[in-house]
């Protein structure tokens, strides 16, 4: 089969679906691949690069005919240097097109690909499990829109965003507001601190608060607890009580920030308005925001779609296709996401693509099939009750219900009866020992076994998912039973105690200084 890469024609768009290294990846699994002309000019790769790689460059009327798979950034388009012809009606029946595609908001498209009975995969509809992180373009192009919108803002900021102390005064860090934790948001975060500015974020999602402040970031919270989380990792609409603290703190916020980034979006539904005309008023002359839901009407209500306006003093950025900014990276994660598609419906890795309708993931991001509109897909079965809840809503029978069987429940070793057996136990022995040792005996064991008890209780609690430089440290710390090792190693008139106890004090003493090693060695994993 055919792999197509035609130039992308959309305003402004400087991607490319495939660069030179994808392509190579392509033909391994057995794909023939051809390039239009200078498709991949504005992202900075030449025809004799795809031509290296091993793909034939074509023109665009010879693109079409030829194409089994056609693998895009954007839907399809019309083509002005093809008789204004769209791209659908210069493919062949039972092509698969491959794309971002909206699919929630473009129901007309999809029946016109029904219609031509050319399969639709929307790439931006892949669902956001983990086996298909490695497809996740909306990811991808959210990372690069997060750090762009830093250095748009940076361009149009009159100041620099680090503090610095000069022969010619002191400059204070910018201020950075990063509305919206997800992709995009955590982007912007790392971005700004890393430029030096003071970085605050909020988002309605409170699991995200730990992902903020590992990044150096304030995670600005509200008094008014509700959970904002919803499906696939995105915002819920909140309540309208939440609304209205949300938009005290926004007008707090804005009097105080420099730079205001927004990232809010709510899946099927136009970007809820944020920040709002006095706020704008509010900020100081030279301030920036910079809008990355403008695209679906935007967080700012001054906000304007692929402009760039001033109002109130403040520089309002609207750019809607931020990654096409940064083409060369954006091409290759984007073809690097399409190539991982492509080999899940190529489970022969024998250049044949094969949708298969029982796969999640291919299920998920199946919008057209066979002449079919098949979006949205059906929703995941629900998980089966687990045996005892099962149990507990037995189905109706007309006969008599047979006795139920019962299975022997494994003895609990540390329930309250059997712990107070064991305690009964040991102390009888104890008893017994004490009454036939030496007095140095019973005072050396009580010794062993209070430092036994201390390093069981220091690491037992720990979890073994712990396996961090809190649990190396730990693993140190619990070699405080070399204070007992030390106060047997002057035991007079008893070799044997002192050698055990010099064992003792070598083997935690290894314990000791690996935690603190192995520790440093991980911390040093973090470091830049």
């Amino acid at each position: 089969m055919t792999v197509a890469i035609p130039r992308e024609t959309h305003k402004l768009e400087k991607r490319v679906a495939a660069t030179p290294d994808s392509v190579g990846k392509l033909i391994k699994l057995g794909y023939r691949v051809i390039v239009e002309s200078r498709a991949g000019s504005q992202a900075n790769y030449s025809n004799d690069a795809y031509k290296e790689a091993g793909a034939e460059v074509v023109s665009a009327a010879r693109l079409y005919p030829q194409a089994d798979i056609l693998l895009k950034v954007n839907g399809p388009e019309k083509r002005s240097d093809l008789d204004d012809k769209n791209e659908l009606d210069l493919l062949r029946k039972d092509t698969t097109f491959i794309s971002f595609l909206q699919p929630a908001l473009n129901e007309p498209l999809l029946k016109q690909f029904a219609k031509k009975k050319i399969n639709a995969l929307a790439i931006d509809a892949v669902p956001r499990i983990s086996r298909a992180q490695k497809m996740d373009a909306l990811s991808s192009m959210a990372n690069i829109a997060g750090y762009r919108a830093v250095v748009e803002a940076s361009n149009l900021f009159g100041r620099f965003f680090t503090g610095q102390i000069t022969a010619a005064g002191k400059v204070p860090p910018a201020k950075v507001l990063v509305i919206g934790a997800g992709v995009a948001g955590l982007s912007a975060i790392g971005a700004a601190k890393s430029m030096g500015a003071i970085v605050r974020a909020f988002d309605t999602r409170p699991e995200v608060k730990d992902q903020v402040k590992s990044m150096g970031a304030e995670f600005l919270e509200l008094d008014y607890e509700e959970d904002g989380s919803g499906t696939g990792g995105y915002a819920k609409e909140m309540s309208k009580a939440f609304i209205e603290a949300e938009m005290a703190l926004f007008r707090e916020q804005a009097a105080e920030v420099d730079i205001i980034i927004t990232t809010a979006l709510i899946p099927g539904k136009p970007a809820p308005k944020l920040i709002l005309e006095d706020m704008v008023k509010s900020m100081q002359q030279g301030s920036v925001i910079v809008d990355l839901a403008a695209a679906n009407g935007g967080n700012c209500e001054l906000a304007q779609a692929d402009k760039v306006v001033t109002k109130h003093g403040v520089s309002i950025i609207g750019y809607t296709n931020l990654p096409s900014r940064l083409a060369t990276q954006s091409s290759q994660l984007y073809a690097t996401n399409l190539v991982h598609l492509v080999a899940e419906l190529t489970p022969d890795k024998d250049g044949e693509l094969v949708i298969n309708m029982d796969d999640e993931v291919q299920r998920g991001a199946t919008v057209v099939h066979q002449g079919k509109v098949t979006w949205p897909p059906p929703k995941s079965a629900e998980p089966s009750p687990p045996p005892a809840q099962a149990a507990e809503k037995p189905a109706a029978r007309e006969s008599a219900p047979e006795a139920p069987s019962v299975k022997a429940k494994p003895k609990n070793l540390f329930s309250g009866k059997a712990l107070i057996g064991y305690w009964a136990v040991a102390g009888t022995l104890l008893l017994l020992l004490g009454s036939v040792a030496p007095a140095d005996f019973v005072h050396h064991f009580f010794i062993f076994i209070l430092s036994i008890f201390v390093g069981w209780q220091l690491i037992w609690n720990v979890k073994h998912s712990l396996h961090t430089p809190l649990m190396s440290v730990t693993n140190a710390i619990s070699s405080i039973v070399i204070l007992g090792a030390l106060l047997l190693v002057a035991t007079p008139d008893s070799t044997l105690i002192t050698v055990m106890a010099m064992v003792a004090v070598f083997v935690t003493s290894i314990n000791i200084f690996g935690g603190f090693y192995v520790t440093h060695r991980m911390l040093h994993m973090f470091r830049k």
